[in-house]
């Protein structure tokens, strides 16, 4: 898959433009690639499009203007991006009650470590794109990416079609177990990631 490139993103006034029309279709692509995982979790899967949004959001939010610092937007958001025979998602810990959201973290510690996608019975584990290990209670966020392989990618669409599930994500940890079924929409959304 295409990483952003400098020359995708559009200065601060250009794109003050034509924000509410972009943020829009930006919204609508990430509503058809998230999921709930379980009642705590949601995956969203990446692509070119949601890293330049967030690297656009970025750069309008910070009135970031150096070369060097919008090039290290770029950088820091290009690691969303899946690489070819991949797919990287961001996951979200979301629990409204802040005390049972903090009791959550704490008994999730090394949730990152314990996720994998399965696509026609081969379990593949998540690699963690967080920078640092965090010791105690696992983050609110976490990005993630899948080494599913070409041929797995390539086969997302007839996975779609199938009446019978067969992409799953998978939490094996002590304080949450679950096998959940990648929605047909969201195997269109990431199919289409790789037929363009």
């Amino acid at each position: 898959m295409r990483k952003v490139s400098r020359g995708d993103l559009l200065e601060l006034g250009a794109y003050e433009a034509v924000r509410e029309r972009f943020r829009a279709r930006i919204v609508a692509e990430k509503k058809r690639r998230r999921f709930a995982v379980t009642s705590e979790l949601t995956m969203v899967f990446e692509n070119t499009d949601t890293a330049l949004f967030q690297i656009q959001e970025m750069l309008r939010t910070e009135r970031i203007v150096s070369e060097p610092a919008i090039r290290h937007e770029i950088d820091t958001y290009n690691e969303l991006v899946p690489e070819d025979g991949e797919l990287s998602a961001t996951m979200f810990v979301e629990i409204v009650d802040r005390e049972t959201r903090d009791r959550r973290l704490r008994e999730l510690s090394g949730l990152e470590q314990a996720v994998s996608i399965e696509v026609a019975g081969v379990l593949t584990a998540a690699r963690a794109e967080n920078r640092a290990v965090v010791e105690g209670p696992t983050t609110a966020v976490h990005y993630l990416k899948f080494p599913i392989g070409v041929a797995a990618c390539a086969g997302l669409g007839a996975a779609a079609a199938s009446h019978e599930p067969s992409v799953h994500v998978v939490i094996r940890h002590p304080a949450l177990e679950a096998r959940t079924a990648i929605p047909p929409e969201v195997l269109r959304a990431l199919a289409a990631d790789f037929t363009t």
